[in-house]
This record gives C-alpha cells, structure tokens and sequence, in this order.
C-alpha cells in the first residue's frame, strides 16, 4: 500500500528526522535507521525532493519512504539497535558463525521481524563470544 503524506515542514534535531503533515500529525525516526543522512552535512539534508511515495536526498542518495514513517518502531531496540550502533559488527560472519541465515539476521536487524527471548541471547551470545576471542589477542 503507498501512503502518501503531505510534508508541510521537515527538520533533523537530536539525531532523528521530523516531519510535520498538513493536518499538524507530527512523525519521526532515528537516523540510526539511515546511516548515510546521519552522516550527512546541513546542506545535504537540507537538499531533499519529495515524491509521490517518499524522501529523496539525491546528494546522499538516501530515500524514506511515507509509510516507514507511520511504522511502530521509529527507534531501533534489541538487535536492530545493537547492530545500528556498531556497524562494525558481520551480520553475515555471526550469521554464519551461529548456523542461521544471513536473511534471516539481516530482518532482525532491518527490524522486519523480531527475534524471541531465546534468539536474541543467542545472538548477543555469539557477539560475546567473538569479543572474547579478540580480547585473547
């Protein structure tokens, strides 16, 4: 479903993004969700184009769609925010490191699905032990 929202004003305060709409609905989301606008100077976020289903920031080339802001989960939490704020960790290693599929890790980090209780130490687990491993060097 494409929803479209009237912006009437778009600003970035405390690392998030803020949108007013027409009706005076106010939306937001953490740039932890979008790496490239939270690296992003003022002027580059400043230069955006809105479209019929979203936000294009063409210097950055970073899009957000209409309906991502109408989501349940504006900040990342658990895995998402775990993997968010240490872009140095290999979704992909740990994936492989902990017998699951790359697809399957890379949706609890897109926040697309939610792991349980049990997955989730797993997950953090597997980290862990990782760090260990570094620390022995």
């Amino acid at each position: 479903m494409e929803t479209r929202l009237k912006i009437k004003k778009l600003w970035f305060d405390d690392n998030k993004i803020f949108i007013l709409t027409d009706d005076g609905k106010e939306f937001w989301q953490s740039l932890l969700w979008y790496h490239r606008l939270q690296d992003a100077t003022n002027e580059q976020r400043n230069n955006y184009n809105i479209s019929y289903s979203g936000i294009h920031w063409p210097d950055v080339d970073e899009d957000i769609s209409f309906e991502s802001f109408l989501y349940d989960d504006p900040e990342p939490s658990g895995i998402s925010r775990l993997f968010l704020t240490h872009p140095e960790l290999n979704a992909s290693a740990i994936a492989r490191q902990m017998g699951i599929q790359q697809s399957l890790l890379a949706a609890y980090i897109r926040g697309t699905k939610k792991p349980s209780p049990v997955r989730e130490n797993e997950i953090k687990t597997a980290i862990r032990q990782i760090g260990k491993k570094l620390l022995e060097i």
